[in-house]
């Protein structure tokens, strides 16, 4: 039997923010991914999903202070080709765009994502919190 290989990288994707940075009930769970040595990609949608929300339902200082700790990161543009693969993406696992985007991206570099949205449940490389 072999050992499935992990990763070299992982997207966190906005739900895991979301709790990380609101230190909400899932934090600690999400905590090690965004506190550890693998390199974290940001998908760029995640930084407009992440700081629309904060900005309407939290101070100013905490979108702030999630944008900081987000472009310490890599973020991820949303390309051609990304976008392409996301249409199939969110036909094939009846996926909305962002999330179809998110996972195009997990797909393309080969990471793992991490999250507590149920819409990725199933999914290869996903880890559901």
């Amino acid at each position: 039997m072999t050992t499935p290989s992990v990763p070299d990288s992982v997207i966190v994707d906005s739900s895991g923010w979301l709790e990380y940075i609101t230190s909400d009930s899932k934090a600690e769970l999400f905590a090690p991914y965004l506190e550890g040595e693998r390199p974290v990609l940001v998908p760029a949608i995640v930084l407009y999903e992440v700081r629309k929300i904060l900005l309407q339902r939290q101070p100013k200082t905490v979108a702030d202070l999630f944008v900081s700790e987000a472009l310490r990161r890599t973020v991820v543009p949303v390309d051609q080709e990304i976008s392409l693969s996301a249409a199939v993406i969110s036909i094939q696992h009846e996926l909305p765009m962002a999330d179809a985007l998110i996972y195009a991206m997990t797909e393309r570099n080969g990471a793992e994502l991490v999250t507590s949205d149920a819409h990725f449940e199933g999914l290869a490389r996903v880890t559901l919190f």
